[in-house]
């Protein structure tokens, strides 16, 4: 391959992952990102109106103490066990330069979040995708090769399909020289975390966001949960880079919303209820798709193919995920939004499959 320039030819190529659409229209039923159709606990807006400004002009708590306090108050588990980041994307980008330093590849499910292998070619990491049974569960056997470590999510994205915590701790139990990360993105959502695991095996990383079930995704928090050597480690890698990568009032809206119990737990109960009236809705029209246990549906249309389905929703403003790729190409990613918003979705679905 030939550069214009000489400069060029040190350059890092990467694939970027594209993330999806985020419409500046108005009108718009967004269902594309699985964003939380609620707003979040009543006081992040308490944190927000009573913000002194010139905190501003000083560096944010490296260590996040207030935040972290209050992760580890809910989920009773040491601070020291608690490593937090802009956001799960960085914790998991972060985990990925900390851990998988092997020569070894590293190991994930070939229907997946398309950033997993973008972070490997970033980084350097070798990797192999190994593929979801004809059901779209992992298969445990299919990790218990020599690898460089292992990640998937629970529930896993695209799909929402749920692993038990015992399936996890036989792929763990089976590689204790690998660090096992599971991305909890959706676990709120009907799902068993296993976050109790990590008192057992110093090897898994269990991650987790404020993105979807806290209503938090603009503000950009995640954490992970871990062996406090595991913690360490990663704390030293970020420290390296960057040691002010979360703002004073992200913590503080954080900490505010982590505390709030009663609110958390309604907010997530009402998609949980929205999106099993939704299954059967789309199930009466045709749709199959597995069984959800996050805050979305992976459904499969039987009147026309879902790339078409996707066009036709977008002229009318309706924002859900497609992919043209192999295996999946005939599924829509639909995020649960209010009743209201699936009710337009649906009504916009039978005029389209029967139109």
């Amino acid at each position: 391959m030939s550069f214009a320039n000489k400069w060029e030819e040190n350059v890092r190529r990467v694939e970027p992952y594209v993330p999806g659409e985020q419409p500046k229209e108005s009108g718009v039923i967004k269902l594309n990102t699985n964003e939380n159709p609620y707003p979040p606990a009543p006081a992040v807006r308490e944190i927000l109106d009573s913000f002194d400004v010139s905190r501003m002009r000083l560096y944010p708590t490296p260590d996040a103490d207030v935040l972290v306090e209050a992760i580890a108050e809910r989920y009773g588990v040491k601070k020291s066990q608690i490593f937090v980041g802009v956001g799960s994307d960085d914790v998991i980008s972060m985990a990925f330069m900390t851990f998988f330093g092997s020569d070894k590849p590293i190991l994930f499910p070939n229907i997946t979040y398309s950033f997993y292998d973008v972070w490997a070619e970033v980084y350097r990491i070798p990797y192999e995708t190994k593929p979801l049974r004809s059901d779209m569960t992992i298969d445990p056997e299919d990790y218990k090769v020599p690898n460089g470590g292992i990640i998937f999510p629970n529930p896993n994205a695209p799909t929402g399909v749920f692993e038990s915590v015992g399936m996890i701790e036989e792929i763990v139990k089976a590689n204790p020289d690998s660090v096992v990360m599971i991305d909890e993105a959706y676990i709120d959502f009907g799902g068993e975390s296993c976050l109790p695991l990590i008192e057992k095996y110093d090897n898994l990383l269990v991650i987790q966001t404020y993105s979807k079930s806290r209503s938090m995704a603009g503000m950009r928090i995640g954490m992970a949960f871990g062996s406090e050597k595991l913690i360490k480690y990663m704390n030293d890698v970020k420290f390296s880079v960057n040691s002010y990568t979360m703002n004073t009032v992200t913590q503080l809206c954080g900490a505010a919303s982590m505390k709030d119990e009663d609110y958390f737990r309604q907010s997530f109960q009402k998609i949980i209820d929205t999106r099993e009236s939704s299954k059967e809705r789309l199930a009466e029209m045709g749709f199959t798709f597995p069984d959800s246990k996050a805050n979305f549906i992976f459904a499969s249309p039987s009147k026309k193919s879902a790339g078409e389905v996707f066009t036709q929703l977008k002229k009318r403003k309706i924002y859900v995920r497609w992919w043209d790729k192999p295996v999946i190409r005939d599924y829509l990613r639909i995020t649960v939004g209010t009743p209201e918003e699936m009710e337009k979705l649906f009504a916009a679905l039978e005029e389209i499959l029967n139109g």
